[in-house]
């Protein structure tokens, strides 16, 4: 895990700010365009990042790829968290970044230039189980991506050493109990040091993503978010999914076990699994990444090759 394809600061794509409603609260979103486009309306893509993550952080590489390619990419920032407003910062709720992510598919669909019937869903880490759950709500979508997703809470409660465990109790339950602002631990850490996540080189991903922002990260989360893991099980919506789905575990996660063998016995035939050998973060570095993109671009290419024919039987 040694570096980020791209940076900021040599994207070709043509970046937008904007932002959307969700819950009365206002969402900062990004709509990047590719650099050349001519087709009067292009595929998009929804980005949905991970536990801490913020637009730009560890994302910037696969937009730019996506774009490449000749797709409209969406990044935006959960309410709390990055640019967005809301209130208290940094709080996790699985249930209301679902909602954001269902306001921001929403807003994608509205936007001009935009095939809606070509969006797909990407998603990654925790924001990986939160494609499931949407795509197993859109299936008028034409496909989604669900990059080292956390598809069981209880697998990745039992991979935290008891000790831990019991540490993230008493400080989720102090700040539950405690007036005024939340009670804030770091959202990720060299090995050993106390964070939401301190493996898989989740340290070395930190100074790596902020190198890539060029600023630095707010790592913070509230000690309540914890609470929000174990029962957070995106998995039993798998069966209930009916567009193509691209599921990309990796061998050697210890943050989101790839459970390869339960997805197995979901029996849906809408669901492609694919394994990388590589640990949580690595998937966003070199040399993981040209695996990665190689993989998500193919699923990409054969998703356009089946909607795009649909589409134009539909219309004639």
């Amino acid at each position: 895990m040694d570096t980020l394809r791209h940076s900021p600061r040599d994207l070709t794509c043509d970046s937008q700010r904007t932002g959307f409603y969700s819950g009365g609260t206002w969402c900062a979103a990004t709509l990047h365009r590719p650099a050349k486009a001519t087709a009067e309306t292009l595929p998009a893509i929804l980005m949905l990042h991970g536990w801490g993550g913020i637009q730009d952080a560890l994302t910037v590489s696969y937009y730019e790829e996506f774009t490449r390619a000749g797709y409209v990419v969406m990044t935006f920032d959960y309410r709390g968290w990055g640019d967005s407003a809301g209130l208290p910062r940094h709080v996790i709720s699985a249930r209301q970044r679902v909602a954001d992510g269902d306001a921001a598919l929403a807003f994608l669909k509205s936007q001009p230039g935009i095939d809606p019937r070509r969006i797909v869903l990407w998603g990654s880490s925790f924001g990986g189980g939160h494609v499931v759950e949407l795509a197993a709500e859109h299936p008028e979508l034409a496909g989604a991506i669900a990059q080292v997703p956390m598809l069981d809470g209880m697998a990745a409660v039992r991979a935290v050493p008891l000790p831990r465990l019991l540490r993230f109790g008493l400080y989720a339950m102090a700040d539950l109990l405690k007036p005024g602002h939340p009670l804030y631990l770091p959202v990720v850490s060299e090995p050993g040091a106390f964070s939401s996540m301190d493996r898989d080189d989740a340290g070395k991903a930190l100074k790596l993503a902020e190198t890539s922002i060029g600023r630095r990260y707010d790592n913070r989360v509230a000690a309540r978010s914890m609470m929000t893991m174990g029962p957070y099980r995106p998995f039993k919506r798998l069966k209930d999914i009916r567009i193509p789905t691209l599921l990309m575990g990796a061998s050697q996660d210890s943050v989101a076990p790839f459970a390869e063998s339960a997805i197995l016995n979901v029996n849906n035939p809408n669901l492609t699994i694919a394994s990388i050998d590589a640990n949580h973060f690595e998937p966003y570095f070199e040399p993981a990444f040209s695996n990665v993109i190689r993989q998500q671009l193919t699923f990409l290419e054969g998703l356009d090759r089946f909607v795009q024919p649909a589409n134009h039987r539909k219309s004639a």
